[in-house]
C-alpha cells in the first residue's frame, strides 16, 4: 500500500507530494477501504489521502521504493521500519502531540489496530505493543523528565519498546518472578531472564519488572531499561507458528545497572503498573482478533462465491450462508465490545 500525502496549503511544505508505503502484503488482492479507514481516523479532513495498491511482488518494493516491509513467513521489519509507520502516526497514536504522538483517542487506536491487523496481524502486535504497553504506562506512571525523555522517541519511531513480565518460571503466575533488582548506590543491580517478550529482539527500550523484596506482589518494581546498558543481551528468539514477522524472545539481564531516576511509579509498586498496562494491552490485542477476523470472514465470504457446486456457487447453500452469517454476528459483537472498552477507558471508567 503506497501512501501519497498532499499537504495542506499554508503548510512549510505546502504543494509537496510525497510517498509513504505503508507495508508490502503478499496477497494477489487487499481491500485498501479498510486501511484508508484507519488513516481517517488519524488525519479526518485535514490532508487528501490518496491509496494505490501495488499487485506486484516484494522485489519491486525493495527496488523501486524506500519501503516499510513485513514479511509474514520470517522477517520482521526491512527498510524505515519503525519509522515509518511513525510518519504516519502509528507508533505514538495516543501519545499527546507535546511529546511527539498523534493525540488520537483509544477509539481512534482500536479502529486503527483492527484495520491494520486485516491486512498483517503481525504489524498489528507490534502497534499495540509499543503503544499500549509501553507509551500508555510512561504516560500513566513517568516522571515528567521520563515523558521527555521517552515517549518523543518511541512516538517518532526513533526507538521501539517491549513489555518484559513472563520468565521461565512464571508465566500466568507472574507474580512468581525471579528477576531480581538490588539497590547499589543511585543504581540498581539487575540479574535474570524474561521468556516470550514481543518486540524483544528489536527494542530500544524495555519496561522491565523485577523483584525488590521478597513480598509476592508488593515487592515488584518497574524499570525503563536500554538495551545498551552493559549486562543487557537478548536471548533465544522464538520460532513461532503464526504472527512471525512479529518476533519474541528471551531476554538475559547480567548485572545490569539501572539508574534508579529509571524507576517507573514507586518502589515496590511495580504490580499495580504490570496489572494496569495489561488491561490496556487488551484492547490493543482484541482489536487485533478482530482484524484477523474481518479478514478471515472476507476470505471465506469471497470463496463462497467463487466455488461452485451442482452448477452454482455455494455462497447459495443455505448451510454455508449460516456459517458467514454466524461469523458476521460474532464479529460485530466482539468489535462493538471492543470499542465500548476502549471508550469506557477514554471515560477513566473501570473497562475490565
Amino acid at each position: 500500500i503506497v501512501l501519497q500525502r498532499n499537504v495542506a496549503p499554508g503548510s512549510d511544505r505546502a504543494g509537496a507530494k510525497w510517498i509513504h508505503t505503508v507495508f508490502a502484503h503478499g496477497f494477489e488482492q487487499l481491500d485498501v477501504q479498510h486501511f484508508y479507514r484507519a488513516l481517517q481516523v488519524l488525519w479526518h479532513d485535514k490532508e487528501r489521502i490518496e491509496l494505490a495498491l501495488f499487485r506486484r511482488d516484494r522485489n519491486l518494493f525493495n527496488q523501486k521504493l524506500d519501503v516499510v516491509l513485513f514479511d509474514t513467513t520470517s522477517l520482521y521489519f526491512g527498510g524505515k521500519g519503525p519509522k515509518g509507520l511513525a510518519e504516519l502516526g502509528f507508533m505514538g497514536m495516543f501519545v499527546p502531540e507535546e511529546y511527539g504522538g498523534a493525540g488520537a483517542d483509544l477509539v481512534s487506536y482500536a479502529i486503527a489496530i483492527e484495520e491494520i491487523s486485516r491486512a498483517c496481524a503481525s504489524t498489528g502486535v507490534i502497534l499495540s505493543v509499543n503503544n499500549s504497553l509501553v507509551c500508555q504506562p510512561i504516560m500513566d506512571f513517568g516522571t515528567e523528565e521520563q515523558k521527555r525523555a521517552f515517549l518523543p522517541k518511541l512516538a517518532k519511531g526513533e526507538w521501539l519498546g517491549c513489555f518484559s513480565l513472563s520468565e521461565p518460571g512464571s508465566g500466568s503466575d507472574a507474580s512468581g518472578l525471579k528477576c531480581a533488582a538490588r539497590a547499589d548506590g543511585d543504581h540498581f543491580v539487575i540479574n535474570g531472564t524474561k521468556n516470550f517478550v514481543t518486540n524483544g529482539p528489536e527494542s530500544d527500550v524495555i519496561l522491565l519488572f523485577a523483584r525488590t523484596d521478597p513480598e509476592p506482589h508488593k515487592g515488584v518494581t518497574a524499570f525503563l531499561v536500554r538495551n545498551d546498558m552493559p549486562g543487557f543481551s537478548v536471548g533465544v528468539i522464538d520460532k513461532k507458528l503464526g504472527i512471525r514477522a512479529s518476533h519474541s524472545s528471551e531476554l538475559v539481564f547480567q548485572d545490569v545497572r539501572v539508574p534508579k531516576a529509571n524507576v517507573l511509579g514507586k518502589v515496590g509498586e511495580g504490580w499495580k503498573v504490570a496489572m494496569k498496562t495489561l488491561d490496556g494491552g487488551r484492547i490493543g490485542i482484541a482489536a487485533q482478533a478482530c482484524g484477523i477476523t474481518a479478514a478471515s470472514l472476507a476470505a471465506g465470504t469471497r470463496y463462497a462465491h467463487e466455488r461452485k457446486q451442482f452448477g452454482k456457487p455455494i455462497a447459495d447453500f443455505q448451510a454455508i450462508q449460516w456459517f458467514l452469517a454466524d461469523m458476521k454476528t460474532n464479529l460485530d459483537a466482539s468489535r462493538l465490545l471492543t470499542y465500548r472498552a476502549a471508550w469506557e477507558q477514554d471515560q477513566g471508567q473501570n473497562f475490565t
